[in-house]
């Protein structure tokens, strides 16, 4: 298992095919999740065999090599990886011809990976342009059982009987979700030296994208990565955000708890230097709506939320990151909204604004909110279920970030 992040100057991958003396850098990353049905179809619980699943993903680097991570966390066996290719991305399924790159492991087409484990992959030659679309095919011979996965890709995936690793007919990719399995980062390399500038967006379902059209790549942090490179300064931004994710509590459905998951999702990142949290709504309302996939839901206090939010705080500074939070955006007619949920949000808002704690803050509540009632999202900002942006709310929240502060 190849686990560096830094080390010398680039040289040939294929003279090295580990990577071990490569200088890796973030290109794009999913938090992984438990297996579990979420809000799509998925193919999580059942798993795979004698399949290959296709998946693409849109980096915020470039490079001239690149690695791929498969993550295991949340299995209960060991997976047997049986091939994997890496590729540039055609259209849908298809992948750009001349492109496909066999990856090994260690030198070897096949690995296994312990459950709750992870590995990198070998160094493969390809070139990778800011804001490439990368294709990886991923086989699996034998039943996988359960996968780690992430539920909300808002991006498409898709699956083909037996091993279609270079297949150049995406008619064999028959079957599609909108989730990501086992995939949790694509690493790139490009001769640079060691730079620390990747930027983390970290959160829940309004990180993750909810509600931004699918297969378009705009969430905020694509929106945000879009505009650091207008500005001149391109830098790596990873989204950490799961749906449904909370503070203070772990869910069978939404991931482990962000402050339990902090470290892993975001200070173990190649070159990370900031990170912009925006969690805590659904700390706020599930307690408010009796539902099943909202459980556990305890009445959270204002305290205790703010005890969350300074349990990452002191992560980040320990780790020597930058934290800057996020205010917690209007949500007024969503189904968790009451007068009690509102006045947290409320309380959580000021005591983020005006303690000081965070080394900055991103006032994303102001920018989003109605003029006429800022207790709600404004309608041109709203994606229909009033508490989720929409693709031009999300461009917002970029534009409310204050670059000078990552």
């Amino acid at each position: 298992m190849n686990n560096d992040s830094l080390g010398t100057p680039l040289g040939n991958p294929l003279g090295n095919p580990s990577g071990n003396s490569l200088i890796w850098t973030a290109g794009w990353t999913a938090a992984m999740q438990r297996p579990s049905v979420g809000f799509h179809k998925n193919w999580a619980e059942e798993g795979f065999a004698d399949q290959t699943v296709r998946q693409i993903v849109r980096v915020t680097g470039s490079g001239t090599a690149a690695r791929i991570r498969i993550s295991n966390r949340y299995g209960a066996a060991p997976l047997e990886v049986a091939g994997a290719t890496l590729a540039r991305t055609g259209a849908g399924a298809a992948v750009e011809a001349g492109t496909v790159r066999t990856l090994t492991f260690d030198g070897e087409p096949t690995v296994a990976i312990p459950a709750g484990g992870e590995v990198h992959s070998d160094a493969a030659e390809l070139s990778v342009a800011p804001f490439g679309s990368l294709t990886v095919s991923l086989y699996f011979a034998r039943p996988t059982g359960p996968a780690t996965f992430h539920a909300q890709a808002w991006t498409t995936a898709y699956r083909a009987a037996g091993e279609q690793l270079a297949a150049a007919d995406p008619a064999v990719f028959d079957e599609t979700t909108v989730s990501w399995y086992y995939l949790a980062a694509v690493e790139l390399a490009d001769g640079s030296p060691a730079r620390r500038d990747t930027v983390v967006v970290f959160g829940d379902s309004i990180t993750d994208g909810f509600g931004s059209t699918t297969d378009a790549d705009r969430r905020y942090s694509d929106a945000l990565a879009e505009r650091l490179a207008a500005e001149g300064t391109p830098r790596p931004v990873l989204n950490q955000g799961i749906g449904g994710n909370l503070l203070l509590n772990d869910s069978a459905w939404f991931g482990e708890r962000a402050g339990g998951r902090f470290r892993r999702d975001v200070l173990d990142q190649p070159g990370v230097r900031s990170v912009v949290v925006l969690v805590g709504l659904n700390d706020i309302g599930f307690s408010e709506v009796d539902l099943p996939t909202y459980k556990p839901a305890p009445d959270n206090s204002v305290a205790d939320i703010i005890a969350g939010y300074r349990n990452v705080i002191a992560q980040a500074r320990a780790a020597g990151v930058r934290i800057i939070g996020g205010t917690v955006l209007p949500f007024k007619a969503a189904e968790y909204h009451t007068p009690v949920a509102e006045a947290k949000r409320r309380e959580v808002n000021a005591w983020m604004r005006d303690a000081g704690e965070f080394d900055a803050v991103v006032d994303f509540a102001t920018a989003l909110a109605d003029p006429a009632d800022p207790d709600a999202l404004a309608p041109a900002y709203d994606s229909g279920d009033h508490k989720h942006p929409n693709d031009e709310g999300y461009r917002a929240m970029a534009a409310a970030l204050d670059l000078a502060v990552l």
